[in-house]
């Protein structure tokens, strides 16, 4: 059994896709310290539309992944041969699931209640739905979301800057922790949601809460619990 975070970046901005790649390598090895001191043994590399194979000397296991954001939100892609790059808003969700499966990689539904309308989709198959740990006050309409498409849950903490990493992360049963035990485990449903309530964590969920307020991505359903914003595409 093992505990993995399944949604990490390894750069804290975006864009300068050049800078970015010079900083990745740095930002890998911080990551998978942090996730070391968290006390999880994995922890997947899910940078937005690409994915560069960075492997660090020393901290926790690092999976393979990529967090793609198709027309109509974000889609989390983890497995042994993600996809090198995607173009931002390219794909619908159904072709991004199939990507995944092509290439032998469990598709996730990223934080399905923040700028997303991935969730309403029907008939498409993904692997897992994600509880995700900028806002877990969410995972009501999650777990219920994963009840009405009989699907699993896992944990990501959606971390961007090494300190996030492991605020929620996800049990893994399996024997052995390589990517394809890793998807083998979602698809059967081995796997289990977790969420740190640290005050740490709790602390940067608020200001999380006061930014997302800010940008207009999140809209109350029903306060306290945020909402879907306006998914790529639909401005």
């Amino acid at each position: 059994m093992y505990s993995v975070d399944l949604h990490a970046h390894t750069r804290f901005f975006h864009g300068r896709r050049d800078l970015g790649d010079r900083f990745d390598p740095l930002g890998v090895r911080l990551l998978a310290e942090a996730a070391e001191r968290r006390g999880l043994e994995g922890v997947a590399t899910t940078n937005h539309d690409y994915y560069t194979p960075l492997e660090p000397d020393g901290g926790a296991t690092t999976l393979p992944g990529i967090e793609i954001t198709t027309d109509r939100g974000h889609v989390l892609v983890v497995g042994p041969d993600p996809p090198a790059a995607t173009k931002p808003g390219a794909l619908s969700p159904r072709e991004a699931v199939a990507l995944a499966h092509d290439r032998d990689c469990a598709a996730i539904v990223a934080h399905p209640f923040r700028n997303s309308s991935v969730r309403k989709l029907e008939d498409i198959p993904f692997d897992a739905i994600e509880v995700n740990g900028k806002h877990p006050r969410s995972r009501p309409l999650v777990e219920e979301l994963a009840r009405e498409r009989d699907l699993p849950l896992v944990g990501g903490s959606d971390a961007h800057y090494p300190f996030e990493v492991g605020r929620a992360y996800t049990v893994v049963e399996a024997d052995c922790l390589t990517p394809e035990a890793v998807v083998d485990a979602i698809r059967d449903g081995r796997v289990s949601a977790r969420v740190s309530h640290s005050w740490v964590d709790s602390l940067l969920r608020r200001g999380y809460r006061v930014i997302h307020d800010r940008k207009q991505v999140t809209d109350a359903i029903e306060q306290p619990t945020p909402g879907v914003g306006m998914p790529p595409g639909e401005e």
